[in-house]
């Protein structure tokens, strides 16, 4: 199927994602993070025209998309990308859906799910209380999934006390876990050099992990797991240096989601300025 030219250079590779008007935040973001040479799953950058064309089932675009060589042939997680979204002011966080462990073939349903995300009551409700009245532009962020062995996120300011030191939250498999509050996760508090100052173990007995098929399943974990450290020593210093590499990138206040593959390699899944501090 031949796609358009303006469907075609709304399908770039992440590392070439520079137009925040396109491409939306987190792909600028994670673009950003590629050509600084940090360790962020392969993929591709969808504009928010060819995200609604999609959505609106247009065959040349979902083709366009489909058939794009920079998307992975591999298991994918869908990110929402909007304009706008992952700011200092307005971050989105959990307002807008992500598909976990899709393939080429459901792509374009992933890419329409997402869209439609943005549409939500909550997720209109969050845009008006944040003064943002302009019609949502989504673009979406097509990444290789990453089957961890633990995830979580890393705030490189403490978000609660504000002291300058990481607070990382670990969980076994897909962070998702984490975000949505289903376990208590492994609490981390690491010194700026790198001294781990504390460390609570958190109730671990449950864990997201992809299907077979495709989508999510949520898992029980063994008992002997439950409070046992999601990280090694050698994980979390590789935490605290992806930290401060963000930071050079970034800016000083920063949350982060990672995880770590299973080859024990630290990947980085998003990052955004800390909105609550």
């Amino acid at each position: 199927m031949s796609a358009p030219d303006s469907a075609m250079t709304g399908v770039v590779p992440l590392a070439a994602a520079t137009d925040e008007s396109t491409f939306g935040g987190k792909a600028v973001s994670l673009g950003a993070a590629i050509r600084a040479g940090l360790p962020v799953p392969p993929g591709a950058a969808i504009g928010w025209d060819v995200v609604a064309r999609v959505a609106q089932a247009d065959r040349e675009h979902v083709g366009a998309v489909v058939d794009s060589p920079h998307v992975p042939d591999a298991r994918l997680a869908a990110r929402s990308s909007a304009v706008g979204e992952d700011s200092g002011g307005a971050s989105f966080a959990g307002q807008h859906i992500t598909k976990l462990n899709g393939r080429l073939h459901s792509l374009a349903e992933a890419v329409r799910a997402v869209w439609e995300s943005a549409y939500t009551p909550s997720a209109l409700a969050y845009r008006a209380k944040k003064g943002v009245s302009a019609e949502p532009r989504v673009g979406v962020v097509v990444q290789v999934l990453v089957e961890p062995v633990a995830a979580g996120v890393l705030f490189t300011r403490n978000p609660i006390t504000g002291a300058d030191e990481r607070l990382i939250e670990a969980a076994w498999g897909l962070g998702e876990i984490v975000v949505n509050g289903s376990v208590v996760p492994d609490r981390y508090r690491v010194s700026p050099g790198g001294s781990l100052i504390e460390f609570l173990p958190g109730l671990k007995d449950l864990k997201i992990w992809y299907d077979e098929a495709e989508g999510t399943v949520e898992l029980p974990v063994d008992e002997h797991l439950h409070a046992a450290p999601a990280l090694t020593s050698d994980q979390v210093a590789g935490l605290n240096e992806l930290a401060e590499r963000c930071r050079c990138v970034y800016g000083p206040d920063l949350d982060i989601e990672w995880a770590v593959g299973p080859d024990g390699r630290v990947y980085l899944l998003q990052c955004r300025p800390i909105t609550t501090l």
